[in-house]
């Protein structure tokens, strides 16, 4: 057996059956050209149950020791490994739309995963127009983080339209060839994103022995709260308690879109801002129309955490560093140049906080922070003192056009979690020129919350009216 270490059982302990802590990924793919539709989804099914050795932890399920929940869990192989229980194949009436996918997958993004069964699940899903099907997998936070699930999709799936792949992408045998071609060294490697996927517990990790920069934290954060920060937003100051700050139900919506990098590169470009910065005024103008809609925008902006990345790029085997941003939206503006400017000017100010930090003190600022956010949540109380208005998150997708046995993938659609204090999650990809948007709400605490797509097609389009 091997010990599931403290942040990954924080996951399995925090869970309850009104906030699943798992995240997924939908995959929208489109058939090649003469292939038969049955056969070639048969195959596909067929595929993913051929793996005998799966990916570490997919295999295990989670066992507990003599002190039971109350004490340290661990990964055991499943004896009874059931791939057809943990892959599914449904029809929607055809010709069926998006609307009908994502109801589907919000169903499928309600339900827990059986704790007595490896913590994943994959349903293939037919009866798209357009000669379109789609892939949808969900697993515990427990068992992988967002850049770890855009490996696995790059993993099952090649540039090359010609390719066949007889290994399912969670096999050990995905895994070995793409460490493999991994080591080669890329001609034109271009810059990581700043930020990467991981859920807001992610804190827990950090290590608290770190050097002198920490007591300059604590003073930074205290003059902050104190009104002297220079723009630096931090967690709780100012945060305005609405709709998206409630108890949330088990219930789960999804819907999807995507938008093309150059159009929000033509944006930045104008205003000297990064694609980020654009992204989170596209979030802001939509999240402030909502609540307007709503009669619910408060007289304080908005805040958003936003995942940063600290890893150290210099080192043989960095290990995974997580910080954060905290994101002024800026909502009480109606202008959208006021939006953008309330932005920047707290991105800007977060980054200078972080620039002279190292990995392990950056994450020491994320532990101080965030420690009453967890404490909160494990008292559940989260939802009356909020940490953040919404968590806004981007991970890093392959940029070329990919494709899985011949069939392209035509978008990668992340869903993460929600639970009690933060009812909706944000989380966008950037894949093949196009930035992918998943968003996931609570059905209950934030109604009507498909017409978030519009709005962010109605922000963007003010911001391009702006320049």
């Amino acid at each position: 057996m091997e010990k599931i270490d403290f942040i990954d059982a924080g996951f399995l302990r925090l869970e309850t059956r009104e906030a699943p802590m798992h995240v997924a990924a939908l995959s929208l793919l489109e058939f090649p050209k003469g292939a038969h539709r049955k056969r070639f989804l048969a195959r596909a099914a067929e595929i993913y149950r051929s793996s005998t050795e799966l990916r570490r932890p997919l295999g295990y399920r989670v066992a507990h020791g003599i002190l039971g929940s109350f004490g340290p869990m661990h990964w055991e192989p499943d004896p009874d490994l059931d791939l057809d229980y943990h892959i599914s194949h449904w029809a929607l009436p055809q010709p069926g739309r998006y609307r009908e996918l994502f109801d589907l997958v919000g169903r499928l993004h309600s339900n827990m995963l059986d704790r007595s069964r490896p913590l994943w699940e994959v349903h293939v899903i037919e009866g798209l127009k357009n000669r379109q099907f789609a892939v949808y997998t969900k697993m515990h936070h427990a068992t992988i983080d967002g850049i770890a699930g855009i490996k696995m999709t790059e993993d099952g799936c090649s540039p090359d339209p010609n390719a066949v792949t007889d290994y399912s992408p969670m096999s050990m045998e995905a895994y070995r060839k793409s460490r493999r071609k991994r080591r080669k060294p890329a001609e034109h490697d271009s810059p990581p994103s700043e930020f990467e996927l991981k859920a807001v517990a992610e804190f827990v990790k950090a290590q608290f022995n770190t050097s002198a920069h920490a007591l300059g934290l604590v003073k930074n954060y205290a003059t902050t709260w104190l009104g002297l920060g220079n723009g630096l937003a931090v967690p709780w100051r100012h945060v305005p308690h609405t709709v998206i700050n409630s108890q949330v139900s088990s219930a789960r919506r999804v819907v999807a879109q995507s938008w093309s990098i150059d159009r929000i590169r033509a944006v930045s470009s104008a205003t000297g801002t990064t694609i980020n910065d654009i992204v989170l005024a596209m979030c802001s103008g939509a999240l402030r129309k909502y609540l307007v809609e709503q009669d619910d925008l408060p007289q304080h902006s908005l805040r958003a955490m936003v995942p940063v990345s600290v890893r150290d790029e210099d080192a043989a085997q960095p290990a995974v560093a997580i910080s954060y941003i905290t994101a002024n939206l800026g909502t009480k503006y109606d202008d959208p140049g006021d939006r953008l400017e309330t932005i920047v000017e707290s991105m800007q100010a977060g980054k200078k906080m972080l620039a002279d930090l190292s990995p392990r003190e950056s994450m020491f600022y994320a532990s101080l922070t965030q420690l009453p956010l967890f404490l909160a949540n494990m008292a559940g109380v989260a939802d009356w003192f909020p940490a953040f208005s919404t968590v806004i998150s981007n991970v890093p997708g392959p940029k070329e056009q990919l494709y899985w046995n011949g069939a392209p993938l035509i978008g990668a659609f992340p869903f993460s979690a929600v639970f009690h204090g933060f009812a909706l999650n944000i989380t966008f990809i950037g894949y093949n020129g196009k930035l992918d948007f998943g968003l996931v709400a609570c059905r209950r605490s934030v109604p009507h919350m498909q017409r978030l797509v519009g709005y962010l097609e109605d922000s963007l389009t003010e911001l391009e009216a702006m320049i």
